[in-house]
């Protein structure tokens, strides 16, 4: 059975009008400005539904105050509550059960996923960024933030602080991961289960409102990766209210996927419909990053990314927000305008620029990173297409992968050198700063971020953080037991991680030790300070220099120079073409050198403007590149190049 994009509009709106109140959510607790909570519940398996009122977290009740709620039909129960109000502390029970079940809407969980809901007032934060625009997609900087690990408190409040720093180092947008309620004491948040609660672990939902309005005072916009494919395995009580969240007719890899095309299936889009609206209204949001959106199965019309992204706009109104996916396959559909059958989404992760960087900066071609060399070619067709795979045979799933993307603009696809799961799948969680040449590293990272699809750094990325970044979760002790021997398994795939003295290194992720080995350092933007100058010149460069800031790769061309070594030409609109020139082996001398994009535009000459070489940046210097026509690169390097008038000098 395939059901539309549907919901209760016509109900919700008789509720509004008897009630004279709009609903912030069409289920939920919702405060009433003359007094009181509305309940509404969606629990079609039940035939009787209370609220159970247990007082304040303070002030707990000796005796909580039980109050029936009212049968409306097809599944729906309300009612309103005059003793409830801001603060107050609820479950529901279902059919006169002795058990109590928080809200699978509740806006915060105190006391964590199998605690009582909390009642929150979600408009009283005193927001001020009124004249925040929001965000386009064109000149992001994108910076992927835990904040468990960013700071040694792992607070929003202590995070919030360090966002005026990333706004002068040069970064656009925050990318936070998951802050959806999650079992345990620490966690990345991909097994989140209250996905309109922000975790008690960071602060309460003020304060994460309180780090949004920072960050925009910073310029700063903020995108919140959520998890739409599935739930966690604890703490997850929807199938107590429907079994219809969930179907057996597709599968994910984490757990149970989510019924959006089956039977009943209108109630769960609109829970999920409702929780995309809830982060733009509430918390002021500029868009999400969307998990394995290849595991969010639905053969609907609309399809629910594109109704996931319809939704966003509507929320966000005039502000202007984007919505990035992570999708294995490479379906280039998802960025596709809705008129020309796409779902009209922002972005799109391309892991093949990663897995063709990593591959040249660490040598290592395991699992994922079998089909790629890392040789120019492949970074050279990276910034000019995209995509690597396309459409061709990829011999690690044994069929195609990827699909059309030639005419898809540069800005759509986010590139990065390391994210949370590239950096975790390493084993020990190790950074690239520990596993390659420095010098390919600075080459690398100069190619990502003047290159014009949009950058992603991962945090602490911008000053080679000695710190790692494990896989980490804290869950009961079997499931705790079976989280590890799944992450041991899924590691396996990787030759260098099988043997038993390599999985002995790999870190327990129930471990408290390994979540807090993972936590920033900010000492070390002064003790690496010369990493965090290169990554702060280049991001000026990128912001700054007319020719990166256009940001169209039909206005680049490249070459192979050498086994090692490649050039991308990056053409101006009056002859201000750049040159980047990158070395990955050894000391290049081009004599000859018959490759024409090399040749500078008619009456100008060749000029350095950056170099990798640097000694600020950790470099032995950068010597003179062209002499009497002769060409001479160092090793491992990039040097970027700008055209100039005969006998002018950069200013």
């Amino acid at each position: 059975m395939i059901c539309r994009d549907c919901g209760l509009v016509g109900f919700i709106a008789m509720i509004n009008s008897v009630l004279e109140v709009a609903r912030g959510l069409p289920v939920g607790a919702e405060l009433l400005k003359g007094g009181g909570v509305h309940f509404r519940l969606w629990a079609p398996r039940r035939k009787k539904v209370s609220v159970v009122l247990e007082g304040e977290a303070s002030n707990r009740f000796e005796n909580p105050r039980e109050i029936p709620l009212t049968a409306e039909g097809r599944g729906y129960f309300s009612g309103l509550v005059s003793e409830a109000a801001a603060g107050t502390l609820y479950r529901f029970r279902l059919d006169g059960e002795a058990r109590l079940l928080p809200d699978p809407v509740s806006r915060f969980q105190p006391e964590g996923v199998h605690g009582p809901s909390q009642i929150v007032d979600p408009w009283q934060f005193p927001w001020t960024d009124h004249n925040w625009s929001g965000v386009q997609l064109r000149g992001q900087v994108l910076y992927e933030m835990h904040i468990g690990t960013f700071t040694p408190e792992g607070t929003f409040k202590a995070a919030a602080k360090q966002l005026h720093e990333l706004a002068e180092l040069g970064i656009t947008t925050v990318q936070v991961m998951p802050v959806a309620e999650f079992p345990g004491r620490f966690g990345w948040g991909y097994d989140g289960v209250f996905p309109f609660a922000p975790t008690r672990l960071y602060g309460r939902p003020d304060d994460f409102r309180h780090f949004v309005e920072e960050a925009h005072r910073c310029a700063l916009g903020v995108i919140l990766d959520v998890v739409y494919n599935h739930l966690g395995p604890d703490g997850n009580y929807l199938k107590e209210f429907s079994e219809d969240y969930f179907t057996d007719r597709y599968t994910t890899d984490w757990g149970e996927a989510i019924n959006f095309d089956g039977e009943s299936c209108g109630p769960v889009r609109e829970f999920f419909l409702a929780n995309v609206a809830y982060w733009i209204r509430e918390f002021h949001l500029d868009g999400f990053r969307m998990d394995a959106t290849h595991s969010i199965h639905d053969q609907s019309d609309p399809h629910i990314p594109a109704a996931i992204s319809r939704h966003a706009h509507e929320a966000a109104g005039k502000r202007s927000i984007m919505i990035i996916a992570e999708n294995e396959p490479q379906d280039t559909s998802l960025v596709r305008p809705l008129n020309e059958g796409g779902f009209g989404l922002g972005a799109l992760y391309n892991e093949d620029f990663h897995h063709a960087a990593r591959v040249a900066l660490t040598g290592k071609r395991e699992a994922y990173l079998t089909d790629y060399r890392g040789n120019p070619q492949e970074l050279i067709s990276a910034v000019r297409h995209g995509f690597l795979f396309q459409g061709q045979f990829y011999a690690w799933q044994m069929q195609r992968r990827g699909s059309p993307a030639l005419d898809i603009p540069a800005q759509h696809f986010v590139t990065f050198l390391e994210n949370h799961d590239q950096i975790a799948n390493s084993g020990s969680g190790r950074r690239l700063n520990q596993l390659s040449h420095p010098g390919r590293l600075r080459a690398l990272t100069a190619l990502l971020l003047v290159a014009p699809q949009t950058p992603l750094l991962f945090q602490s990325q911008e000053f080679a953080s000695s710190k790692p970044f494990a896989y980490f979760t804290d869950h009961r002790k079997e499931l705790a037991r079976l989280v590890r021997k799944g992450r041991l398994e899924f590691l396996s795939q990787f030759p260098s991680l099988v043997d038993l003295e390599a999985q002995w290194k790999i870190p327990d992720p129930s471990d408290r030790k390994t979540f807090e080995a993972c936590k920033i350092d900010f000492a070390e933007r002064e003790l690496h300070s010369s990493a965090y100058r290169l990554h702060r010149d280049l991001l000026r460069l990128r912001r700054e220099d007319p020719v990166f800031q256009a940001q169209l790769s039909s206005r680049i061309d490249g070459a192979v120079l050498a086994r090692d070594a490649f050039v991308l030409r990056f053409f101006g609109e009056q002859g201000d073409d750049r040159l980047l020139v990158v070395n990955l082996g050894i000391d290049l001398d081009l004599t000859p050198s018959p490759e024409p994009l090399l040749a500078p535009p008619r009456s100008r000459h060749w000029q350095i403007l950056w170099s990798s070489e640097d000694v600020a940046y950790g470099g032995v210097g950068t010597p003179s590149i062209e002499f009497l026509g002769r060409w001479r690169f160092p090793a491992c390097s990039a040097v970027l190049m700008t055209s100039v008038g005969e006998g002018r000098a950069l200013p």
